[in-house]
């Protein structure tokens, strides 16, 4: 396959990602909160180190009865996949702020809701940061098995190189992933340094 091809094939590679992990967080962050501060902490980490165990050749399969091929069944695949540093992180860097802080809040008066927001979140702000990063690598790397529900993206340029027996082929599409999974790690890292947490 030519170059181009491989061009929109990363341009679609990248926006599967996106949407998985736009997803990941919208659904994953609140999980993570509500796991730091309820008594379902145990329920909601076990449900999201479950779903991660699941193979997602495996998870693909059995849902394309109810979704289809494409975008949706991939998109719930790899949310699935990026589902546990998100939750685990979160949880991790809320219970980690100092109790000595938070009582210094509330001896200044503040109510719980600002609690949270001016102290707790930008006191794990780092962890969550650590999680996200984690997310969007395994997406990138997962996001390859969307191929076989026809959801598009460098898959289809690494399946290509090995039915057609194409070692070219294969090199760009494994090399160009290996490329994005490398740049979404630099840019992720450059985030979680760019956060600032003040310190407890």
């Amino acid at each position: 396959m030519s170059w181009h091809a491989v061009l929109v094939a990363l341009g679609d590679h990248v926006i599967l990602s996106a949407q998985a992990l736009i997803c990941t967080l919208i659904i994953g962050l609140p999980l993570g909160v509500a796991a730091a501060y309820t008594k379902a902490r145990q329920a909601i980490l076990a449900f999201a180190a479950l779903a991660r165990t699941i193979p997602s050749l495996a998870l693909l399969t059995l849902l394309i009865p109810s979704l289809g091929i494409g975008t949706p069944p991939a998109v719930v695949a790899l949310f699935a996949l990026a589902l546990a540093p998100v939750v685990i992180n979160a949880d991790a860097g809320l219970r980690a702020v100092p109790s000595a802080v938070i009582e210094s809040g509330r001896a200044m008066g503040l109510s719980s809701r600002a609690l949270f927001w001016r102290i707790s979140v930008p006191l794990s702000l780092g962890f969550c940061a650590a999680g996200v990063r984690l997310a969007a690598l395994e997406i990138v790397a997962g996001a390859t098995l969307a191929t076989f529900v026809g959801a598009g993206g460098l898959g289809d340029i690494i399946i290509n190189g090995l039915q057609t027996n194409n070692d070219v082929t294969l090199m760009r599409g494994v090399m160009t992933v290996a490329l994005l999974a490398l740049a979404t790690d630099a840019a992720f890292s450059l985030l979680a340094r760019k956060v600032k947490v003040p310190q407890a």
